[in-house]
């Protein structure tokens, strides 16, 4: 089944996806009326508000009936008056809307799109990104000239990952990938130059690593960052920002972008660095070992100040600690403040430091020390995303909060005078009770905010960036934001509860650490005794138990179904990762390599029997009543093999009880790749048929 271009594999899932819609046909009624409903509590248009960058305001749109969004921006002026009259005369429309990237066309021209990376340069003439056209993840480079709307002819490259502008608004620097889709090369292409040829940079040879780039916020270095899942090496040749696990990291001059690179600090396992620079100075959040006598601990960060001559020596003084039960996460920083993501007893907060003050102490400090300004949070838990906070010269951070029961909230805190202002919050439309979840805004601005210092005995909960995180694996804190889309289930009675398991992120690195590799089962049984106590509780009657996993996350999901096969109803598996034995002993797949740290190495023996303990695949038993299972995949899934869900759910129909009544589906997306159909339609539709399957086999 691997060799999925085989004409008899092929039909195979032609007739699976024929037996999914019979299985499926009693439904139509049923997903039609889940779709409209979830259409109709979607605003006719969906915006983000304006940021500012410069001279320039930009943000995104979905135009009424379109299935993508538009990348626009205008001039911002605060002009009034008669003067802005003549401005609007002379210019011929200033302040018009400009275009730069509208989804929609892409997708009609190639019937696909996932846009990668969009990177606007810092003359703001020229708009970088990458697309995906056909679901494999081949991301091709396009460059477009913002000043006549005209793609910039080049020589296609396929194969981008990220992107970084020197600051000469001329030359751009990016990654591609190897054939197991393994960002292992930097090159440079410069902007006129009458070289066809891209300039190689650097190639990483490990093919346990993985190369980065990104610019630093004030756009002075760029950093070349080869990380694992566990360390990293940073380099300088173009100027730097953030890193991964194992890394080791180069710096570029962004002023001379084709100076050199050179190397930040050598590769240590477990060491994590992640860089910023401002007016001569690099602060480095890394976990480094502050003593020879010490042990790296993959989560104990810590804040280190350096003048940017003196990087290379690994002499970094002026030492900044969390404080007692806090760990800091993460960085940004602007021209007055320096912001920082901090997790105090498993409580997300973001604070500002005025970097106006002494640092000059030979003395480690605390943050506590540097007083801090804790940005004020809702009272109910809540995630938090930064928003793009582009522009280094602001002294206002956005950030959007959410929670499973507020609709996403976009908030401006401006750290000089320490205020907040609520920008906009998501509009709920179609249900009797959005007068009441949309007062949040009212709440925080009033009387339900608190200081995040004084929190530590509230309930947070820790959550992550939007996108497919229900992994369960790689520290990926799972997703609890706000979602229009489960209303459905509400509105009929379900109860929707989050696994927050071992493997996923979350607190402190031990989180982590203790549901991966030869720790994996720990996730599978988190995972059952989630399940076990919400039956047990009474949140659920024992016969309607259902599970949902994505990617990695279908690991504990089918590894769960196999112990415990009574525990389940119903599941549903989306771009399963089952196989893992057999994946994981082929170093010719994508990312296999790279899945060693956070699996395990099957070619050792100890660790292939410790796999093989709980792999979904190789523990099917025989003889059980198997709980009815939707199994989705992507053809062109360059993540997880497609063949990986067809074998399973064909050795689980072979394997199944004659005498059992329950469906095992498979319905494969021949279009799309790992992140399904892209257009909010597509995946309302999507999102109506996984619910009618779960309302279908549990009675409702």
């Amino acid at each position: 089944m691997k060799n999925t271009n085989d004409p008899d594999f092929i039909n195979h899932l032609n007739h699976e996806n024929s037996y999914a819609q019979a299985s499926m046909s009693d439904t139509q009624t049923l997903q039609r009326t889940l779709f409209s409903e979830m259409k109709n509590r979607m605003p006719s248009k969906i915006s983000t508000p304006p940021e500012r960058w410069g001279p320039w305001l930009y943000y995104q749109y979905i135009p009424e009936g379109k299935e993508y969004p538009l990348l626009c921006r205008r001039l911002e002026t605060e002009k009034s008056g008669w003067l802005q009259t003549v401005f609007h005369n002379v210019r011929g429309g200033f302040g018009k809307e400009e275009i730069l990237l509208d989804w929609n066309e892409i997708a009609e021209k190639y019937g696909y799109v996932h846009v990668g990376t969009c990177r606007v340069s810092p003359d703001h003439n020229f708009l970088a990104y990458t697309i995906d056209t056909s679901g494999d993840e081949q991301f091709m480079l396009q460059i477009k000239d913002l000043r006549n709307q005209c793609i910039v002819p080049r020589l296609p490259v396929d194969g981008v990952v990220s992107l970084a502008w020197a600051q000469d608004s001329r030359t751009l620097f990016y990654t591609i990938s190897d054939e197991n889709q393994r960002p292992h090369r930097v090159l440079c292409t410069k902007l006129g130059s009458d070289s066809t040829d891209d300039a190689p940079i650097f190639t990483e040879g490990d093919s346990g690593f993985c190369v980065d780039i990104t610019s630093t916020k004030d756009g002075k270095f760029i950093t070349v960052n080869s990380n694992s899942r566990a360390s990293s090496e940073e380099a300088y040749f173009l100027s730097g920002r953030f890193i991964l696990l194992v890394l080791q990291v180069y710096v570029i001059d962004a002023t001379n972008p084709l100076g050199g690179l050179r190397r930040v600090h050598k590769r240590v396992p477990g060491v994590q660095y992640f860089l910023e620079h401002h007016y001569g100075f690099f602060y480095i959040l890394t976990n480094y070992p502050l003593s020879e006598n010490e042990e790296c601990s993959s989560g104990d960060y810590y804040l280190a100040r350096c003048r940017a001559e003196k990087l290379y020596s690994a002499n970094w003084q002026n030492i900044i600690l969390p404080g007692e039960d806090i760990s800091l996460q993460d960085m940004d920083i602007f021209d007055g403040h320096l912001v920082l993501f901090v997790s105090k007893k498993g409580v997300p907060m973001l604070c500002s430091i005025d970097l106006s003050i002494n640092f000059e102490c030979k003395y480690q400090m605390e943050i506590e020390n540097l007083n801090p300004w804790f940005f004020p949070l809702p009272s109910s838990s809540c995630s938090i995303v930064p928003g793009s906070n582009h522009d280094f010269m602001s002294s206002v951070y956005r950030a959007v909060l959410s929670s499973p029961v507020m609709p996403d909230m976009i908030v401006d805190y401006d750290m000089s005078r320490q205020t907040f202002s609520i920008v906009q919050q998501e509009e709920l439309r179609g249900t009797s009770d959005g007068a009441g979840l949309n007062s949040a805004a009212c709440e925080l601005e009033t009387n339900e905010v608190i200081d995040t210092r004084n929190c530590e005995d509230n309930n947070y909960q820790n959550s992550g960036l939007q996108g497919w995180k229900a992994y369960g694996a790689y520290g990926e804190v799972l997703d609890k934001g706000w979602c229009t889309d489960r209303l459905c289930l509400l509105d009929r009675g379900w109860v929707v509860a989050f696994a927050d398991v071992r493997g996923g992120g979350g607190g402190d690195s031990s989180w982590h650490k203790f549901g991966s590799g030869l720790y994996k089962r720990n996730s599978i049984h988190d995972l059952t005794s989630c399940g076990k106590y919400l039956v047990n509780e009474g949140y659920v009657c024992k016969d309607k138990l259902c599970a949902i996993g994505y990617s990695a996350g279908c690991l504990l999901v089918g590894a769960a179904i196999n112990m415990y096969p009574k525990l389940f109803c119903a599941a549903i598996l989306k771009v399963p990762f089952l196989d893992i034995c057999n994946t994981m002993l082929d170093p010719s797949l994508p990312l296999t390599k790279l899945d060693y740290e956070e699996f395990g190495n099957p070619q050792i023996q100890s660790q292939f029997e410790y796999i093989r303990s709980y792999s979904p695949y190789d523990n099917i038993p025989s003889g059980v009543c198997h709980p009815s299972v939707l199994v989705t995949a992507s053809f062109h899934d360059a993540r997880v093999g497609v063949w990986e869900a067809a074998k399973w759910v064909a050795k689980v129909r072979d394997r199944m009880c004659s005498a059992c009544s329950h469906s095992v589906i498979l319905k494969t997306n021949t279009t799309g790749g790992h992140f399904g159909e892209g257009g909010r339609y597509s995946q309302c539709e999507e999102t109506a048929y996984d619910y009618a399957f779960l309302m279908k086999i549990c009675g409702d």
